[in-house]
């Protein structure tokens, strides 16, 4: 595997250390590896590595960003985006749009074009392929035309090379829906999977549903008539979903006006939130008890905003995604016992490689438990305030320096804002994946590169942002990130895996941990003002990973 690690980067001591670790997981008979490695140690390079020594492989991803960072590294490996990073070709002729550019910018991309249609012919009817649409046959032969669709041409000459990158979403489509088309094309030895302690999110994009309110409104249905409390009411409403979707898609299409100018984005959006309706009832009453329908969020008047229905125990539905005759799990906040119960993996068939240190120097990386208070729903207005005072006076330290403030939930972000001084008030930017104002969660973060003594404050910013450097030189835990109790689904995980409340806080945390040192020349000083971080240490205790040990006082 060393003599695989990709040109032209040379393998540090650390990374000859891992990979040769995994070959002795894998020559002891080890299917299944799970690597636990901090942030600064090239796990994307020990992937690759993995990965070229098995000759065929899938390396799948979390983010655009760390496609982005894979296939700016390594240019062997095919990466594959989704439709919505493409000009859909069909609807730029049918819209006489030429330019690719200008129809990205008018959002005309392959995730609104419709790739398959029914057709009417002789009273017959049939299925019409997009003309642009290639065969990937004539992509594995080199003979397709090579202007056609952008997105299959990624797509398939990813699936006929020896090793492709995908996202989690991507990946997990492919081997739920089309496993039997591409068949011949799966047969890989390896998939390395990267931030793996992500992988039950992305599960539930594929199984369960969240049904919101503007879908409620285009069908005409009033979710008030349902007992949103009852898995049966739910799917009745799933199923009444479903119906006026396909209503809606034979009424369109049966338009004059449709077979003269067809409205291709409109069909496949419909058609899509059909089958997501239609596909959630039968995996549901496949399993009923299995599955959650939590409680319905609604609106300040009262009125219905969306209802989530989703599975319990999510290891029902993994094999269908982990396939390969070998499996590398890589993560730097994961811990074996969570993880093999979580995806309901025999923890004795699962090889556990845990990186005994950062390679950033624990000076630079300090965490200082403050146990200001204890936080939960049952806190006093006293515990809250006290500790927004705490945040106060370290914003007053911290003046002249940028920083970070993570708490749990948004209610929580107002009412720090509403009662720090003005002073550090005007300092602070709420910053989360849907704001108020608008604004996307890059607009507000180019707004604080661009302030010197500004302070993010979220809820939501606990994992994937980058706040290098200047970018953030103190961050702020105000509160530990447990899961909310009083959603059903979370009370169902802990009932049946006693494990997974502790495993989930903890790597939330420690992902809270990395977020302002990203490099070894890198600092910032973390500040735990939630008392509850003892409790939480000390249950997961062993979960913890040894990287971590150094800065939290753990032998």
């Amino acid at each position: 595997m060393i003599a695989k690690f990709p040109a032209p980067f040379e393998p540090r001591e650390i990374q000859k250390e891992i990979l040769s670790r995994i070959g002795q997981s894998i020559d002891s008979g080890y299917k299944k590896i799970l690597l636990c490695a901090p942030t600064g140690i090239g796990k994307s390079l020990v992937g690759v590595a993995v990965a070229g020594h098995f000759e065929r492989s899938f390396i799948v991803t979390a983010t655009k960003h760390l496609q982005d960072q894979y296939a700016k590294d390594i240019s062997s490996i095919m990466p594959v985006k989704g439709k919505q990073n493409f000009p859909c070709l069909k609807i730029m002729s049918a819209k006489k749009v030429e330019d690719p550019k200008l129809a990205m910018q008018s959002g005309l991309t392959c995730q609104k074009g419709q790739c398959l249609e029914r057709r009417v012919r002789d009273g017959k009817e049939y299925v019409e392929v997009c003309k642009f649409k290639p065969a990937i046959a004539d992509v594995a032969a080199g003979v397709h035309d090579p202007g056609a669709c952008h997105y299959y041409l990624q797509k398939y000459r990813a699936l006929t090379s020896p090793h492709s990158l995908w996202n989690y979403h991507a990946f997990f489509q492919i081997m739920k829906y089309n496993k039997k088309t591409f068949a011949d094309y799966l047969d890989r030895k390896v998939s390395v999977f990267d931030e793996a302690h992500k992988i039950e999110d992305q599960i539930l994009q594929f199984v369960g549903i969240e049904v919101s309110h503007w879908q409620t409104d285009e069908c005409g249905i009033n979710p008030d008539r349902y007992a949103l409390d009852d898995l049966d009411s739910v799917i009745s409403m799933l199923d009444d979903i479903a119906g006026s979707y396909a209503e809606k898609i034979k009424s369109v299409k049966d338009r004059s006006s449709f077979r003269d100018n067809p409205d291709y984005e409109l069909v496949t959006r419909l058609e899509r939130q059909y089958d997501r309706a239609a596909q959630a009832k039968i995996d549901i009453l496949q399993d009923k008890d299995n599955f959650i329908a939590g409680r319905p969020i609604r609106h300040q008047d009262g009125s219905f905003d969306s209802l989530s229905v989703k599975p319990v125990d999510i290891s029902k539905f993994t094999k269908e995604f982990f396939e390969t005759e070998y499996q590398v799990f890589m993560s730097a906040t994961v811990d074996k016992p969570g993880f093999c119960e979580n995806m309901g993996m025999d923890p004795n068939k699962v090889d556990f490689i845990d990186v005994p240190q950062s390679p950033f120097p624990a000076e630079h990386r300090r965490v200082e438990m403050l146990n200001v208070r204890q936080l939960s729903y049952r806190s006093s207005e006293d515990d809250e305030l006290a500790v927004i005072r705490a945040i106060d006076k370290i914003l007053d330290e911290h003046s002249d320096l940028r920083g970070l403030i993570l708490t749990s939930s948004i209610p929580r972000c107002y009412k720090i804002v509403m009662n720090l001084s003005r002073q550090n008030a005007r300092r602070v930017r709420m910053c989360h994946s849907k704001n108020r104002d608008g604004r996307t969660q890059n607009e507000i973060l180019a707004a604080h590169a661009a302030d010197p003594t500004g302070v993010l404050l979220s809820s939501s910013l606990w994992e994937g942002v980058d706040l290098k450097d200047d970018l953030s030189r103190f961050q702020i835990i105000a509160k530990i990130p447990y899961p909310s109790y009083v959603e059903k689904r979370v009370q169902a995980k802990m009932k049946k895996f006693p494990l997974w409340y502790q495993s989930q806080t903890l790597i939330k945390l420690l992902q809270g941990f990395g977020r302002s040192v990203r490099s070894e020349d890198d600092w910032a000083d973390t500040y735990v003002l939630d008392k509850a971080v003892n409790t939480i240490l000390y249950r997961a205790r062993g979960m913890v990973p040894m990287s971590y040990r150094d800065v939290l006082g753990m032998r």
